[in-house]
């Protein structure tokens, strides 16, 4: 591979993993979509081709590796036993054949693919006695007091001779007829509509009150079980009749087919019919029936190898291109975005939709004014698939991508040659940046910031009053005082586009954001001041992931966090001792070099610390063997888990380990406490029993666990 090949594929995965994570995050934690569900599937099948040329290139925070979005610290967390994974999508017949092949014969179950909220259910000897999110996979919100108020989740399941412990899952969704109800009587209040059903669930489930979820007809289907030792059923069919007689609800459209082509049939069926259905959904879901297959097929890091997701094309409009304008993330990727003239499609009212840049502008052949093709892919997220040539006058102009940052006036660069991307290098000045970054700072991805939503973060970088912004940058966030809030005035922005929202006479809407009228502090103002004084004792790897370090999200700082202990030790690291800690490669040890080599980034860190911001784990004795967390049941041993487990994926094993405080290693050494072996144990076993290392089975491993 040449030199400027390789260099490609660099800035390529890059690019992706910032693209993509970005899109998880607004997805799955903002409850809102940036991209059209073929064009994400599109960004990780590409994402997925450069990773398996170029395995090296893989970091910690690729989405290749991971599930879903970070919990929020607004509900408490909870630990799934199993890790709850996320589908493989196909897209057509042919794909879908091919998968086919790959499970050798097997009965398939189908399913319909609810458009609604994945929710985890534990029941304990056959009470309930948790509900939460997916979340990252590993870890989701504790949605318990809400899941209650929904009248099709039992407290206590039917019969007897229930597990000591099993964990359900399902789908929440919102009924689209009620849907349709709530909308209306929103409007009728003078309130915003929800988007769409997905998002009315999302919404309503993860409500603070209790009595607000249950006053919303929400309703749940369960679709499969995470942890469950020995479930005595054969088959997927065979379990959805047992939880349907513990009371559970389960649908009565799946179907046991013989062969592919059966599958196919049913496909074709429920698409042709998928407006008759009392829920939204998005496609087919199908699965090898038996379980024992299922075991024997395993999963990836992500998504079983025993199911795949079949989804529908999407709904299409026309309507009219009013402009393209360019935004600019926190990292200063220029992003051209599309003004559309408002049209529903699929539920819901579009305005904007993403271009992604300058070249995909180009390839789709839209001009200012056209008529263009809109459809809302997954029936979710809008995409312009291109213009209605025939419809064109005359009078439409291309799109001309700017030379400069439309916000501070730098110019727009490649950052690296063939990078089709450009960027404003601005990063200590540009205004557009600095308020992307303290909005992200504030988000669920990072240190979950209640108060400091995107409109507080344009208040804070970019009032109207003063003349100089109290933030600069966020060096100075957890130094603010109520003497800097109070004066604000601020335009309000849209979060999706950056442009200022408009009032009731159609005027840019202006507001002082932490004082009342009579100039008192706003409550906003209060508990902003609270929440960050608060979020100073965030896990380490919340802080790390808050400094907007490209390619370090949430997955790597755990990682580097539980190893190094300190931000100190962090950047004093050299590329070597980085790229060894697991899941950290030589893209993402440079990325950290390279941001730590700026002295305004290092002035960021120091204001922190002098602010009070804990950016070391108390007590860590730093890295190597002994450099393990100080609190937990497993504080301080490094454990190995090999071999195949029955109710654990090896990565929910090794999220256990590091939540009690342990470190999840991948080779066995004299310093390991113990290894933990399921079946077919391999080399690691062997090494294990001839240095003396304890080896416990699986049953052992849950009972240390508790």
């Amino acid at each position: 591979m040449s030199d400027l090949v390789r260099e490609a594929a660099i800035s390529r995965v890059n690019e992706l993993v910032d693209l993509i994570n970005a899109h998880r995050r607004a997805y799955y934690e903002g409850n809102t979509v940036l991209v059209s569900d073929a064009e994400y599937d599109g960004l990780m099948l590409e994402l997925e081709k450069l990773e398996a040329d170029n395995p090296d290139l893989i970091t910690g925070d690729s989405p290749t590796q991971t599930v879903g979005g970070a919990a929020s610290s607004t509900f408490a967390p909870v630990t799934h036993l199993e890790r709850m994974m996320s589908l493989d999508n196909v897209f057509s017949r042919e794909e879908f054949l091919s998968w086919a092949e790959k499970v050798d014969g097997q009965p398939l179950l189908c399913e319909l693919k609810i458009d609604g909220l994945a929710i985890n259910l534990r029941y304990e000897k056959g009470v309930l006695v948790s509900a939460a999110t997916r979340g990252d996979g590993a870890v989701g919100e504790d949605v318990t007091a809400n899941a209650l108020t929904i009248e099709s989740i039992p407290r206590r399941l039917l019969g007897e001779g229930h597990p000591d412990v099993v964990e359900v899952r399902g789908e929440v969704f919102f009924p689209i007829e009620e849907f349709t109800k709530l909308n209306e009587s929103l409007v009728a209040d003078g309130k915003a509509p929800f988007a769409n059903p997905r998002n009315s669930a999302s919404g309503s489930l993860r409500q603070k009150d209790a009595a607000v979820t249950a006053s919303r007809p929400l309703r749940m289907l369960v679709h499969g079980v995470g942890a469950w030792q020995q479930a005595p059923v054969r088959n997927q069919s065979e379990l959805y009749d047992l939880l349907k007689s513990w009371g559970l609800p389960t649908s009565n459209r799946y179907r046991v087919v013989g062969t592919p082509q059966e599958a196919v049939a049913y496909i074709d069926e429920y698409q042709a019919n998928r407006h008759s259905i009392e829920h939204e959904i998005d496609g087919v879901v199908i699965k090898v029936d038996s379980r024992a297959a299922q075991v024997e097929l395993g999963a990836t890091s992500r998504a079983p190898r025993w199911a795949i997701a079949y989804k529908y094309p999407p709904e299409q409009v026309n309507t009219r291109l009013l402009d393209i304008r360019v935004g600019i993330g926190r990292t200063g990727r220029a992003t051209p975005y599309a003004v559309l003239e408002p049209i529903k499609v699929a539920g819901s009212v579009v305005e904007f939709a993403t271009l992604h840049n300058q070249d995909v502008v180009k390839a789709k052949g839209v001009k200012i004014g056209d008529i263009v093709v809109l459809r809302k892919a997954g029936d979710v997220i809008p995409e312009i698939l291109g213009p209605v040539v025939e419809k064109r006058t005359g009078a439409e102009r291309d799109f001309v991508m700017p030379t400069n940052c439309p916000e501070c006036g730098s110019p727009l660069v490649s950052a690296s040659e063939g990078d089709v991307d450009l960027r404003c290098l601005n990063a200590r000045e540009c205004k557009a940046q600095i308020r992307e970054r303290v909005a992200y700072l504030g988000s669920r991805s990072a240190l979950d910031i209640e108060a400091l939503g995107y409109v507080a973060a344009v208040a804070l970088t970019q009032p109207l009053e003063p003349k100089v912004a109290p933030l600069q940058t966020e060096a100075d966030l957890f130094s603010l005082t109520l003497e800097d809030l109070l004066p604000i005035r601020s335009l309000v922005l849209d979060a999706d586009t950056g442009l200022p929202k408009l009032d009731a006479e159609s005027e840019p809407k202006v507001v002082d954001f932490f004082r009342k009228k009579d100039g008192t502090p706003a409550e906003v103002a209060l508990k902003l001041l609270r929440n960050l004084d608060e979020v100073k004792t965030r896990p380490l790897w919340r802080i790390l992931v808050s400094l907007s370090i490209r390619h370090v999200g949430p997955v790597a700082s755990r990682a580097l966090a539980t190893h190094f202990g300190s931000l100190a030790r962090i950047f004093e690291a050299n590329e070597e001792q980085l790229s060894s800690v697991d899941g950290v490669g030589q893209t993402l040890a440079l990325s950290i070099m390279e941001w730590w080599s700026i002295d305004w980034h290092r002035e960021i860190v120091e204001k922190w610390q002098a602010a009070g911001v804990q950016t070391e784990i108390p007590g860590h004795s730093g890295p190597g063997e002994s450099g393990e967390l100080a609190s937990g049941s497993f504080a301080g041993m490094s454990i190995v888990v090999t071999g195949t487990l029955k109710t654990f994926t090896r990565e929910a094993a090794e999220e256990a380990i590091i939540q009690r405080g342990g470190k999840a290693a991948s080779s066995v050494s004299k310093n390991t406490a113990f290894v933990v072996a399921g079946e077919s144990a391999g080399s690691k076993l062997a090494k294990a029993e001839a240095l003396g290392v304890e080896v416990i089975d699986e049953e052992t491993f849950i009972a240390r666990l508790s």
